[in-house]
């Protein structure tokens, strides 16, 4: 009952920080904006050109939500290192845990709270993304489940990062050394072109500590084409998903011990 209280008052809270609605706002006018080669590329499809065309479109629309799911990470990890940071800042944790409620509760709700917030996120950017295939004149042929729950496991990933970084940070550089790491992350990929940039004996010990969020991307799933469709196996999805929840899970319980011996005075 405590944790759900605290969930529901986290996630009202996220819902009128005045921050978090400037940035949706100004990142949905870029997405309105890149809404407009859909338009253009279903006005010209013809019967001749049509799967030049269809990949073209879930080329554009992968891109486009790529940009979105990236976002999602950063809107996670931010989110849960102001709903920590803000508590602590205003004293009124002291009230929370008076009631009383244990740290790792107060943490627990706090999580699932920035968590309700993402879900609402990937609802949207679920909806948004089948818009942009609509617009294209195209259909995506995913599993609707996969572009639910891939994000949402990401999303906890980078949560319980900076929520660990914010028992010992500030949150503003709870916040960078998120995003640094999904960044690195991001280049320490064998995939990846910039994972040259780094020497053997450096990049792969990285690549094993940062969380591999690009196993966790949905992006692959969206410009799978019906002449080409090759659906993942369930165990697959289950080595996956369960590797980004571990990962996630390791986080959280490590916010917890740190949290524990975090003198809560007014930073």
């Amino acid at each position: 009952m405590k944790i759900r209280t605290l969930a529901w008052n986290t996630f009202g809270s996220l819902l009128r920080d005045k921050l978090i609605i400037l940035f949706l706002v100004l990142f949905a006018c870029v997405v309105l904006l890149m809404m407009t080669p859909m338009l253009g590329a279903k006005a010209i499809k013809t019967a001749a050109n049509a799967a030049q065309m269809q990949a073209m479109v879930l080329g554009l629309v992968a891109v486009i939500m790529s940009m979105v799911s990236g976002f999602g990470s950063l809107l996670a990890a931010w989110a849960s290192a102001d709903a920590v940071a803000s508590e602590m800042k205003s004293g009124t944790i002291l009230a929370v845990l008076a009631r009383p409620v244990r740290r790792w509760e107060f943490l627990v709700g706090k999580f699932l709270g920035v968590m309700l917030l993402m879900a609402i996120y990937v609802l949207l950017m679920f909806g948004l993304s089948y818009l942009l295939a609509w617009m294209g004149g195209e259909r995506i042929q995913s599993t609707p489940w996969v572009l639910l729950v891939y994000p949402m496991v990401r999303y906890a990933v980078y949560g319980a990062i900076a929520m660990l970084l914010v028992t010992l940070l500030h949150p503003v550089m709870a916040f960078g050394m998120a995003m640094l790491m999904g960044v690195l992350a991001l280049m320490v990929v064998p995939t990846s072109l910039a994972s040259g940039r780094f020497p053997a004996w450096l990049r792969e010990p990285i690549y094993v500590l940062l969380p591999s969020t690009s196993l966790l991307s949905e992006d692959r799933f969206l410009t799978i084409t019906q002449a080409s469709l090759k659906q993942a196996g369930w165990l697959e999805h289950a080595t996956t998903l369960a590797y980004g929840l571990d990962y996630a899970l390791v986080f959280l319980l490590l916010a917890m011990w740190s949290f524990h011996y975090r003198s809560l005075k007014r930073d």
